[in-house]
């Protein structure tokens, strides 16, 4: 099975099937592959894993 690397607006990431739609709030990061190359990628890419509104309010 071919999966696709996806992120929801939080910047969090995760992997879905390539032939499912995708459920809501959720977009295509650019990365397909295997099961366990999507989530190398993820392991790379994915480096705080603080939601996004949460590392923003830290922040200011």
């Amino acid at each position: 099975m071919t999966y696709q690397v996806v992120r929801n607006d939080e910047e969090q990431y995760s992997i879905w099937p390539e032939h499912k739609e995708l459920p809501a709030g959720w977009t295509p990061d650019g990365v397909t592959g295997s099961k366990e190359e999507c989530l190398a990628h993820i392991d790379e890419v994915w480096t705080d894993m603080r939601p996004r509104s949460l590392r923003e309010w830290m922040a200011s």
